[in-house]
Formats: structure tokens, sequence, C-alpha cells
């Protein structure tokens, strides 16, 4: 294509923007190698901010409705850092993340595991995962401190 029939950088904005929210910095990023100068790029954010088209409540309220019954409150806070979020915006979306967390967690163990542990060993495998899915160590011990462990034999142990 020539230069004449590229996209604008508000066209391609709205194309990202149709398909999901997108944050400030994380659009602007996306968008920087298309830009002309940075004047340009900031230019057109605050239009199509000023317009409602870019949200970043909307945006991370979005991130975390699409991804918060599979992740623990950690590993969303820390997404929603690399999205290059407020920091009193992922603040107040972690409080929010924390009420719900053991409801989460229990619905995700559930759906990997469904039973619980027959031995030690798989008990253990059970809490790491969950920590490597970013639940608090606090709250998976609380957890499995209410399921049985069996042994072999189907006995508790």
């Amino acid at each position: 294509m020539s230069a004449a029939q590229q996209p604008s950088l508000k066209s391609r904005a709205l194309r990202l923007l149709a398909g999901r929210d997108w944050g400030r910095v994380e659009l602007e990023r996306k968008l920087a190698p298309y830009a002309e100068s940075a004047e340009q790029l900031q230019s057109a954010l605050d239009e199509l901010q000023a317009k409602g088209f870019i949200s970043d409540a909307r945006a991370a309220a979005s991130l975390l409705h699409r991804r918060a019954d599979k992740w623990g409150t950690s590993r969303l806070v820390q997404e929603l850092k690399q999205k290059g979020f407020a920091s009193d915006l992922i603040a107040s979306q972690a409080e929010l993340l924390k009420e719900n967390e053991a409801n989460r967690m229990q619905t995700v163990w559930q759906k990997k595991f469904g039973a619980a542990p027959q031995n030690p060993a798989e008990k253990a495998k059970q809490m790491r995962f969950l920590a490597s899915r970013g639940f608090a160590t606090s709250t998976i011990a609380q957890w499995m401190r209410h399921l049985p462990v069996m042994d072999d034999e189907g006995l508790e142990e």
C-alpha cells in the first residue's frame, strides 16, 4: 500500500477497539509504530478518550471479567500492571478480586481436579497448581485444610 492508502491512527485504533476494550497505555504501545510523531499519537488518543472510546476503568473491568474465573488475584494484578493501568485503579480492582478469591479458587480447583487428593504428594501438586494460577497461599492452605487426604485404601489419613 502506498502512504496515501495507509489507515489513519484513529481508524487503526477504532479497529482495535471494536474487538475489545483497550487501556490508553496499551493502545499507545500498539499504535506507536504507525505514528509519524509522538504528538500525532497523543492527539489521536486524546480525541478518542474525550469521545469515550478509551476508558482505562472499562478496559480493566473487561480484562478481569474475561480472566477472573481462571486466575488468582496476584496474577490478575500483575497483568493489569503489565498493561500499564494506574496504580489506584489496580488497587481498587484488587480489593474487589480479593472479596471472592476463595470462591474463584474453588471453581478452578473443581474444574481441574474435582476430587480430594489421594496422598500428600497429590495434595502438594494441587497446591502448586493453584499457586501458579496466582491464588494467595493463605487461601489455598485454608481450602486444603478442609479437604481430607485419602490413603491408597480410600481411608482418611
